[in-house]
């Protein structure tokens, strides 16, 4: 390989993960900076006048100072996404709230799926086996189905839903779609939770976080998770001789 192809082959490599170098090097200064010390209901209780002055000072400007921030914390992988969502039904209400949740949500978790899949996704396909070219292969064919799944019940980190699909090459408009509305129910759920938070702090009390265990929450999720399960059904039924 002569010069000029290796310069280029480095430049190339140098724009792929400056990135993910960029996201990395903030995150670590997040962390060292304690901003997830602030990302607690203690630290909400202790600051949620001033967080409401600054609501009324913001004016029209709030929700997108919320949206920001909260789409910064969910592409650096800060943990506080739950707290987050909280904080948007605390401030805003339950269905302004939900809205911008899911707003500041997908768009953090898209800015990480577009870096992971920039530093990452070429590489994975070059080195991939045949066992993860058959696992990415079927992710590919039933990405909406699973994808809604994985968005609808909330088992696995919040980081982690974000980079697999960028790993597997899910299409970006997918990803974003089953992002969104497959967040909808958790989200209106805690947002609705921090609406009434107020009055929770106001009796010493903590917002249940095990809600979505409930079966008056739980066995609709799974219902939903059925439905988006069925095509895959019909596929792998239809196949069978």
């Amino acid at each position: 390989m002569d010069q000029g192809a290796t310069r280029s082959a480095l430049a190339t490599g140098a724009r792929r993960w400056a990135p993910l170098a960029v996201l990395l090097a903030v995150a670590i200064g997040a962390y060292v900076a304690g901003v997830h010390r602030y990302l607690t209901i203690h630290a909400l209780a202790v600051h949620r006048e001033r967080l409401l002055e600054a609501v009324n000072s913001l004016g029209v400007l709030a929700p997108a100072v919320f949206i920001l921030g909260y789409a910064a914390a969910a592409a650096l992988s800060i943990p506080g996404a739950l707290i987050l969502t909280l904080v948007g039904g605390f401030l805003f209400g339950t269905w302004p709230g939900t809205l911008y949740n899911l707003i500041a949500a997908t768009t953090g978790a898209t800015l990480l799926f577009l870096v992971a899949r920039s530093a990452f996704g070429e590489v994975l396909h070059r080195r991939a086996g045949p066992f993860l070219q058959k696992v990415e292969a079927g992710f590919r064919e039933d990405a909406i189905s699973y994808l809604l799944v994985l968005r609808l019940v909330p088992l696995f980190p919040f980081w982690l839903v974000n980079l697999v699909p960028a790993l597997f090459g899910i299409p970006l408009g997918a990803y974003v779609a089953c992002t969104f509305f497959g967040m909808i129910p958790a989200a209106l759920v805690y947002t609705s939770v921090g609406a009434g938070l107020g009055d929770l702090l106001d009796r010493g009390e903590e917002p249940q976080f095990h809600l979505l265990h409930e079966p008056r929450f739980l066995l609709p999720l799974l219902a939903l998770c059925l439905l988006a399960l069925l095509p895959i059904a019909y596929k792998r039924w239809k196949r069978v001789p």
